[in-house]
């Protein structure tokens, strides 16, 4: 929610009343004004610094400075004016200007016929001001002129404007509100006048959007409806810390209001989800007093207020504020408006708002950071940054899956699901939509009135389809034409004013169209570069090295053409040049067209034409001057500019055409038609003449009923057919002597043919023949002796038309005379002459079949002679010629057809040549295998091996060697051939003839000369494995050498030897190689003794700074200690004073080793560890320095010193001393127990009594007890005897001692009874407290052993030992005294009882008699026991909860057993419940459903049908499950989904129509292959794919599939190449199966790869996977794709919802599987359509 958050204090406050009597800001957000109660203007900027001030005047100036106030300002809509409305009943206008500082002048003055009490300036354009005597007037400043708009009685205390600035509200002191409109631009909803009547005057006003805000003294904030309803009141008449409310301000948005009382602003904020005005957090301002004004900035992002005590604050009012890569500020100043601020201050800002008060959402900067789009729920937002134009579009809600264009400057093109939307920057209504699927820039072009058009222009061209191109007519929607092509098109584009059309299609053919009359022609082929030049019809294109520019468009056959070198990237037009931007590799340069020429063009377009044949006077005569004036002539000509054609024609020397326009000109104006010579039918005729359009001149002549004339315009075209068709269709009245003229002409001018056509075309057939033979013309006379044979009859002329004919060598035309005469010998002839082999050939074989073959062959001669090889071969094969025709074929170079014949030739020997030629063609063109049988057939083996070495065959080359050549004459080949490649540079094919050739080692030495050590390793690799250990040291060390370190570096780690790198490096001092090396092989630990090294080598600051740039000083420390440096080590803590302690101490612990006790005291005493000195000294036994340091420095130690002296004296047996030192260490304790476990019993008795008085007594006892446990005689009758004593004597404890002393060892077991017996009588009558209780603890175990239980459960009860008693009985199995004793003397032992019963139970395996104490554990015993269904069968019988666990239980064993059908069936037969616990197993059976094998089969479906039933069940229960997870569900809804594609799969393979889909499946699954293994999946897709014939992507995923199986084997999941999958979203990062899925086919996995490797070998076969317009496999999903849930493809089309889920089926599918389950009724199809509408619920 917005809050008002404190930015800065402009003006401080005064110590006494300094009202603030105006504030605005400017509409430009540049400027803020601010009145002082003295009268003057202050004008601050934007970040809140004073820059600039005013004062004001008095209307009146002889009243004095001070005879007024200033009651409110406001900036004019362009920022420049202030207007000042004063309390001396006036209102001055002050222009301010643009800029800081200029001159401040007064520009208008309305005076008013009463005090001014409040004013506002719409941005519509009138001042409106309100007055004392309730009038509301409106200033007019361009006219100075002033009216009333309405009037009322009652004072005016406010006016509030709408957010448009078309309409105002004005508040009276009466309560009223009235509401009025500048313009009708308003809604029907918002009637002028009273909108409402308040309690008290609305001093705080304000009108939002759809609402208004009142308040005043009453504390009261009401807030109605534009009918003036009310919507909302704020109350706070119980609030006392709250006064009157004084002024309001609403946001530009039209959504917050702030209104101001005292030291308080109340902030009111539209919800726009709710509809609803809320509250927001009130903003205090401790000591502020009375607000007086406010104002909110345009742009919305900060407001201002102003108080009684002078002061002015300023706030930032921003809902969320965001930065887009440090280019741009994202401000939302409100749900409706954002601000976007250029974080660059030359740029200005741009205020997004929404005109239909949505909510921006969503905002994005695209387009190179230059445009801008957002979102409301109902519209779309587009904003061009640069030139501050926004654009707000009605848009329905489409996924957000649209794309945007920036490229046109002038509009933004939107494609959505296969709809192209075009939006006008700074228009608020769409374009135009049109339907088409490529949305490529470059296949759409938009042009918007370029080129200074001075009417709309606006035109679009689009591809509808790859071979069509659509043009539309963007300012009335009008489909100007469709332009079809042969070729798909990649590239188009229109000029600017959209008259022609470029485009280029596949074959890279540029082809224009004129869009007008729909003509198009190839004007360039091989085109890789193609653009209109700016503001020009000026077209360049680049093919290869050529560059062709087109100056004039309208002669796309005469480009200029030039040589250019590298790229033409791009055609850059400023600064009065036109330049071609060329690459060429990493160079740039340009280059300059003939910006004149392009000028022309401009000059055209602009109807400058006598600017343009200025141009063309100053050119010299060239191909582009004539195209140009050539363009100038049709322009001229079109327009009937007569002078303007003249002079066109004459630059272009067509003299005639200049003539007969400065004709047509001069008749025009004789005429005096010079201005208009369109109104002469004359002039129209002699143009149409011009033209070539002579039917039009004619038609013209005809209308004014001239036929004269038209036939004089035939006659002097010599036009005599149409004169006379003319004058026969007129009935013309001298056809006669038209007709006598004609043939006088002829006839005159010796065209004798044409009188000859005229006659015939009489009749008058002999005398027609003559005219032909007069003519010479004779090819006329036999097609007029076919038409009319009876002409033959007269032989004379007949003999002179064949002599005539032969003489002229027409034979064609003789022979047919000849046959015509049934002479076929001469007709014979005469084909063979003139060639007519056709003729010849059919001739003969009528009447001399013999001589067929003869003239095939002939046939065949005569078409070699002419060159026409190839139509002679089937001439000479027909004649049998199969020599001649081998010739001809190999001259014609038709191999094809020479293999053919050369295979029927026996001799191969005779046709050696032809082999040889005909094998070099097929070498050639790299066809081998025809090749080499051509060799092969005439024994050219050498040939055939030399051919497949150089095209790097080097296999079959060897096989067709080994076979056919010695071995000698192969190797020595072979070598000298790989010589010849080594010496120019071929290295790899070199190696492969070596290798074919066994000769490795020559290689190997070939790759060392030439330094290619990886090639050379290679090859040892794989050749001499012994001694890949030793190269790759002796090459590293030559290396090392050669000054090559990092080479050395590769080779040492190959063999492991990382150790010789860093020392490497270490000599050569590159100590942070040498660190590298160490840590990435070494690791921690041999990294930082390198670092170590580096150190000592450095000087000491150096050296810390190093160590602890890694960090490792202190691990240094400690090893400079380990090592024994200890000088270093001193050095490194040179800052590490607490460190130091620490070395000295491992210094003086290294002395101590060395025996150099006197140098390790210093150190310990310089460590602080004087007590490890003393220690040091006790342990040399050097007592002396050690009571000597210990008195000194650790007086706590001397008592230690002093008993470790005194065990070494009792070692020694040195026992005064012993006592000396222990007494005088205070421990005469140690003496006595020193010497008592001595068995020194005398020492230690008179010790005792001298030092410790106080335990002489008990030392006495325990004398006594020792001296009587250390008694021999042991037999029966003295124990018994010893017991008697002493309990005569009153000492049980020692009788019962003497007792537990009798044992079967000794004596009989019944004596044993006895003896134990009286000892419990005797403890139980005589002995109490511990001293029974010590007794009892030896005594009852003891009894129990006999069998006297109950005797010991006395004993136990007596010392209140219960559980110890109740186990008594539990050991006699007498249960009902355990749990007498348990119920009547300790309650809480009565669990202990039972649970020890069932325990006894549990052992003995009653199940039934424990069922009836406790059912968990008799089935806990039935589980142990295995009797898993006797097990689940009693669950059943009790809770749900009980039934699962233990059928968790089973199902858990049951996996553990590999036996996953029995786990699934078991949890269908039992349900499946939404158990936390239970996750893992439900997890477990998918997952291995999912890898198991077969179970793709079609009979598998019952399965899948189980498991898909249980994860349903599942997902039913989690949807109502509360202490789950989200992660967790959205797993099992996946685990679903993959089940039920698994089970439809099997279901659609039963039916043969729905395999496509099952394939489409197999496909989808993929997306799952984080779940599912991985090789398994693919493996299955391309399987299924390679079945439906989709051979590229089978490969693909076979390919993979065979990748995840060698990943597999070696464990190594990086070994997995994902780049053939870049367009899919299938997961990368995935687990790898323990086991390959075909691991027990291994068969099928190896056909898996022989097809694989075959297909790889296939060119026709493209080994990727195809995209579609999205550029994506058809598969995959983008994000906010749905998938479908029949084929698991996305959902792109028309979908199919359902009722319960937001799932969707693409219709398609879901029709066809309906289908299929309808053909198929005893296929499984329909319960997966069942399980469908049960899942996801009825299809819509």
């Amino acid at each position: 929610m917005m809050q008002l958050k404190f930015l800065q204090n402009i003006l401080e406050a005064q110590d006494s009343d300094f009202k603030i009597a105006g504030l605005c800001w400017s509409p430009n957000n540049q400027k803020l004004a601010v009145a002082t109660c003295d009268r003057q203007i202050l004008l601050f900027d934007e970040k809140g610094d004073k820059r600039d001030k005013f004062s004001t005047k008095p209307y009146d100036p002889e009243a004095g400075k001070k005879s007024y106030i200033i009651t409110g300002i406001a900036f004019s809509p362009d920022s420049t004016k202030i207007a000042v409305a004063q309390s001396d009943c006036i209102v001055y206008v002050y222009k301010i200007g643009d800029k800081w500082g200029e001159k401040k002048a007064i520009c208008n003055k309305f005076p008013q016929p009463s005090p001014v009490t409040c004013i506002i300036w719409l941005l519509t354009g009138p001042i409106i001001c309100g007055l004392v005597d309730g009038k509301v007037r409106a200033l007019q400043t361009k006219t100075n002129k002033s009216q009333s708009l309405f009037a009322s009685n009652s004072l005016v205390v406010s006016l509030a404007p709408n957010s448009k600035g078309t309409g105002f509200l004005s508040g009276h002191v009466d309560g009223n509100v009235i509401r009025f409109f500048i313009t009708s631009d308003h809604g029907e909803d918002e009637a002028q006048g009273r909108v409402a009547l308040h309690s008290v005057p609305p001093y705080g006003l304000a009108w939002p959007q759809g609402h208004i805000f009142m308040a005043g003294c009453d504390k009261r904030v009401s807030v109605i409806n534009n009918h003036g309803k009310s919507v909302k009141t704020f109350d706070y008449t119980k609030d006392t810390s709250e006064h009157d409310f004084n002024v309001a301000c609403c946001s530009p948005s039209g959504q917050a209001v702030v209104i101001g009382s005292f030291s308080r602003l109340r902030l009111y904020i539209w919800n726009t989800r709710k509809s609803i005005w809320e509250e927001s957090v009130s903003k205090e301002l401790t000591n502020f007093y009375t607000i007086t004004v406010l104002a909110w900035k345009r742009d919305g992002s900060k407001v201002t207020c102003g108080g009684l005590c002078g002061a002015v604050f300023l706030f930032e009012s921003v809902l969320k504020r965001t930065v887009w890569k440090d280019k741009y500020e994202i401000t939302y100043v409100g749900p409706n408006q954002v601000l976007i601020k250029p974080l660059n201050a030359d740029e200005s800002n741009v205020i997004l708002k929404s005109r239909y008060g949505g909510e921006i959402g969503d905002v994005k900067i695209m387009g190179k950071d230059c445009y801008l789009v957002a979102r409301t729920e109902e519209t779309l937002l587009v904003a061009d940054l640069i030139r501050n134009l926004t654009s707000e579009v009605h848009w329905n809600n489409t996924g957000r899956n649209e794309k945007f264009y920036f490229e046109n400057s002038n509009v933004c093109l939107v494609f959505n699901s296969g709809e192209l939307t075009l939006i006008e920057y700074g228009d608020n209504d769409v374009l135009c939509s049109v339907r088409t699927e490529f949305a490529n820039p470059h296949l759409i072009s938009v042009r918007l009135n370029e080129r200074n058009s001075t009417t709309d222009n606006k035109k679009l061209a689009y591809l509808l389809d790859l071979k069509t191109v659509c043009v539309v007519d963007l300012v009335n929607g009008v489909l100007l034409g469709q332009i079809g092509h042969d070729s798909k098109i990649d590239w188009l584009e229109l000029n600017e004013i959209g008259n022609k059309l470029l485009f280029r299609d596949k074959k890279q053919r540029l082809i224009l169209v004129d869009v007008i009359s729909q003509q198009k022609q190839t004007i360039f082929t091989g085109v890789n570069f193609v653009q209109w030049v700016e503001n020009s019809d000026v077209a360049v294109a680049q093919a290869n090295n050529t560059l062709a520019i087109w100056y004039n468009i309208d002669l796309p056959e005469n480009p200029t053409v030039m040589t250019v070198k590298g790229d033409v990237i791009d055609i850059v037009r400023n600064n009065g040049k036109t330049e071609a931007i060329c690459l060429d590799g990493n160079n740039t340069f340009n280059l300059e067209l003939d910006e004149g020429l392009v000028e022309f063009g401009t000059a055209i377009n602009d109807n400058d034409y006598n600017r343009a044949v200025l141009f063309l006077e100053t050119m010299r005569n060239s191909t582009e001057a004539e195209a140009m004036w050539h363009t100038l002539y049709s322009i001229a000509m079109k327009q009937q500019n007569l002078p303007l054609a003249e002079r066109c024609s004459t630059a272009l020397n067509e003299v005639a055409t200049a003539h007969f326009l400065h004709e047509t000109a001069k008749e025009a104006k004789n005429n005096c038609l010079e201005e208009n010579p369109n109104n002469s039918p004359e002039i129209w005729a002699r143009l149409s003449i011009l033209y070539g359009d002579l039917n039009t001149a004619e038609n013209i002549y005809l209308e004014q009923g001239d036929i004269e004339k038209a036939l004089d315009m035939y006659k002097k075209l010599h036009r005599w057919d149409e004169a006379l068709r003319l004058a026969e269709r007129r009935n013309y009245e001298n056809l006669k002597e038209l007709k006598e003229e004609h043939m006088s002409l002829l006839t005159q001018s010796g065209q004798y043919e044409k009188v000859g056509l005229v006659l015939e075309k009489e009749g008058k057939y002999e005398e027609s023949l003559n005219m032909y033979l007069k003519s010479n013309k004779l090819t006329r006379v036999p097609n007029l002796l076919n038409k009319y044979p009876q002409l033959l009859n007269d032989h004379n002329v007949v003999g002179i038309v064949l002599k005539n004919l032969i003489k002229q060598e027409l034979y064609e035309y003789a022979a047919e005379i000849y046959e015509k005469l049934d002479k076929p010998d001469l007709a014979m002839e005469c084909y063979r002459k003139g060639k007519i082999w056709n003729k010849a050939v059919d001739l003969a074989r009528t009447v001399s079949p013999d001589k067929v073959v003869r003239l095939e062959e002939e046939w065949g001669d005569s078409l070699v002679e002419s060159k026409q090889m190839d139509a002679a071969i089937s001439h000479y094969i027909e004649a049998g010629c199969t020599i001649k025709a081998l010739n001809a074929a190999v001259a014609a170079r038709q191999w094809k057809k020479a293999v053919h014949i050369i295979k029927v030739i026996d001799d191969a020997d005779t046709v050696r040549k032809y082999y040889e030629i005909i094998a070099n063609h097929f070498s050639s063109i790299k066809d081998y295998s025809t090749a080499e049988k051509l060799y092969s057939a005439c024994g050219m083996y050498k040939e055939a091996v030399e051919m497949y070495n150089e095209a790097g065959q080097w296999e079959k080359a060897h096989v067709i060697a080994s076979k056919y050549l010695d071995n000698e004459e192969v190797y020595d080949m072979y070598v000298k051939h790989a010589e010849t490649l080594e010496e120019i540079g071929k290295y790899r094919e070199a190696e492969k003839l070596y290798v074919s050739v066994k000769a490795p080692d020559l290689a190997i030495a070939m790759y060392k000369k030439v330094e290619q050590y990886d090639n050379m390793i290679r090859l040892v690799e794989k050749y001499h494995p012994n001694l890949l250990q030793t190269t790759h040291l002796h090459l590293g060390q030559q290396l090392e050498n050669q000054g090559k370190y990092r080479a050395a570096e590769i080779h040492f780690l190959a063999i492991d030897e990382w150790k010789a790198a860093m020392n490497m490096y270490r000599n050569l001092g590159m100590w942070e190689e040498a660190y590298r090396v160490a840590k990435q092989n070494g690791g921690p630990h041999a990294a930082n003794q390198v670092a170590f090294l580096w150190a000592r080598s450095l000087h000491i600051d150096s050296a810390i700074k190093l160590l602890n740039k890694y960090g490792i000083l202190e691990q240094c420390i400690n090893y400079a200690c380990e090592t024994y440096q200890f000088d270093f080590a001193f050095q490194l803590c040179k800052n590490l004073p607490d460190k130091v302690k620490e070395v000295h101490l491992k210094h003086a612990m290294a002395l101590e080793d060395d025996g150099k006790y006197n140098e390790a005291e210093s150190e310990f005493i310089l460590a602080g560890k004087p007590k490890e000195a003393i220690l040091m000294y006790v342990h040399a036994q050097n007592w002396m320095n050690a009571l000597k340091i210990a008195e000194k420095y650790e007086p706590d130690a001397v008592p230690e010193v002093l008993r470790a002296q005194a065990e070494q004296c009792f070692k020694d047996k040195r026992y005064s001393e012993f006592e000396v030192l222990l007494l005088r260490a205070q421990l005469p304790e140690m003496i006595v127990h020193k010497y008592k476990n001595e068995d020194m019993w005398i020492d230690a008795l008179r010790v005792c009594k001298d030092y410790l008085p106080h335990l002489y007594p008990d030392l006495q006892s325990e004398y006594s007890s020792s001296h009587h446990n250390q008694m021999t005689d042991v037999s029966i009758e003295t124990l018994l005897s010893r017991a008697n004593e002493w309990a005569l004597a009153g000492q049980h404890k020692q009788a019962v001692d003497c007792l537990l002393q009798v044992n079967t060892n000794i004596t009989e077991p019944s004596i044993v009874k006895r003896a134990l017996l009286r000892a419990a009588d005797m403890v139980n009558k005589f002995l109490f407290g511990d001293e029974a209780l010590e007794i009892i603890k030896i005594l009852c175990p003891r009894l129990i052993e006999i069998g006297e239980n109950n005797v010991a459960a006395q004993l136990y009860i007596s010392m209140e030992m219960m559980k110890e008693a109740i186990d008594s009985f539990i050991i006699a199995e007498e249960w009902n005294k355990a749990r007498k004793i348990a119920k009547e003397l300790d309650p809480f032992l009565e669990n202990y009882v039972e649970t020890k019963y069932k325990d006894r139970l549990l052992k003995k395996g009653d199940v039934e008699q424990l069922a009836d104490i406790d059912i968990i554990g008799a089935l806990d015993l039935l589980a142990e026991q295995g009797q898993w269904t006797r097990c689940i069968e009693k669950a059943k019988s009790h809770s749900n909860p009980i039934l699962h666990k233990y059928v968790a239980l089973y199902a858990a064993k049951l996996l553990k057993d590999r036996l996953i059908i029995e786990a699934l069936q078991l949890y269908y037969t039992h349900g499946a419940p939404a158990i936390p616990q239970n996750f893992n197993i439900y997890n477990h059976i998918a997952t291995e459903m999912f890898g198991a094998n077969f179970m793709s089969d079609p009979d598998s479906y019952a399965t899948w049908e189980q498991l898909r039933q249980i994860l349903f069940e599942i997902n039913e229960n989690l949807e109502n499950a509360v202490n789950v997870n989200a992660e967790t569900k959205v797993h099992f809804r996946h685990l679903l989904l993959v089940t039920h594609y698994y089970a439809l799969r099997t279901a659609c393979k039963q039916v043969p129509s729905l395999k496509s889909i099952a394939v489409k499946i197999s496909t989808a699954l993929l997306r799952y292959t984080d779940i599912i293994p991985a090789d398994k999946a693919y493996y299955e897709a391309g399987k299924d794919l390679k079945e439906e014939g989709k051979l590229s992507e089978a490969f693909v995923f076979l390919n993979h599939y065979l990748d995840l199986c060698e990943a597999i084997e070696e464990d190594e999941g990086q070994l997995v190449d994902h780049s053939d999958l870049l367009q899919t979203d299938f997961p990368s990062n995935i687990p790898l199966p323990h086991h390959p899925y075909l691991m027990e086919d291994p068969k099928e996995h190896d056909n898996v790869k022989e097809w694989v490797l075959a297909v790889s070998m296939d060119q026709k076969i493209e080994q990727a996977l195809p995209i579609d317009d999205r550029q994506l496999y058809e598969s995959c999903l983008q994000p906010g794709e749905t998938a479908c849930l029949i084929t698991g493809y996305p959902v792109r089309k028309q979908a199919v919802t359902f009722s319960k889920t937001n799932l969707q089926a693409n219709k398609d599918a879901w029709n066809k599987l309906n289908m299929g389950a309808k053909m198929a009724p005893d296929s499984n199809v329909a319960s997966a359509i069942s399980f469908l509408v049960k899942w996801c619920g009825t299809p819509n």
